[in-house]
């Protein structure tokens, strides 16, 4: 079974503006019954679900309440799906995709290198680019596309713990409290 979480990552916010904005999605979360105000030392979750949990649940999945809380984080992350690795990325530029693991699931060790140098030097400076193998082009790591979203950059992300699965409405509120930045859900299992 294991424990399974859901991150919305901010792809745009700033560090400087990265609390500010988790402070405003947290209060839309709490007036909306979301989670809860208090915060607890769960953990996994420091907020915990709220009476009205359900308006972030998918129909399908409504009737499975949440058993842990949110965690907010704000700083220089790199967000990441847990288990497993990526299957590809590709280039927003030229659409390009390399495949990172083989039929077998195992690392390509020609392809993998570049992307695991880059977010070394994401993870220290926040600056990082590959060379897509497309186009040539240098790109920023922050602006590639990942198989399954498995991988974010980003300084500002909402970690639910054991949560059902969320709705597009839920996900859409979201992104709107963050003043319509682009958001991506890193979906993991640990």
């Amino acid at each position: 079974m294991g424990d399974h979480f859901q991150t919305i990552v901010d792809l745009d916010a700033a560090a400087a503006d990265a609390p500010r904005l988790a402070e405003r999605v947290l209060g839309l979360l709490v007036t909306e019954g979301v989670v809860l105000a208090e915060r607890t030392d769960h953990v996994f979750g420091r907020h915990l679900p709220g009476p009205h949990w359900h308006k972030a649940a998918a129909p399908h999945d409504a009737d499975r309440e949440p058993t842990d809380g949110l965690t907010v984080h704000t700083g220089r992350t790199v967000f990441h799906g847990g288990q497993g690795e990526a299957e590809w990325v590709r280039c927003p530029r030229c659409a390009a995709t390399t495949r990172l693991l083989d039929d077998g699931y195992g690392l390509i060790e020609t392809a993998w290198p570049p992307y695991e140098t880059a977010m070394g030097r994401w993870r220290e400076t926040g600056e990082a680019g590959v060379d897509c193998p497309g186009c040539a082009v240098t790109v920023p790591l922050p602006d590639w596309t990942w198989s399954h979203d498995f991988y974010a950059f980003g300084y500002l992300g909402f970690e639910f713990w054991n949560w059902p699965e969320f709705t597009d409405d839920f996900r859409a509120m979201v992104a709107g409290a963050l003043g319509g930045h682009r958001t991506v859900l890193v979906w993991g299992k640990l």
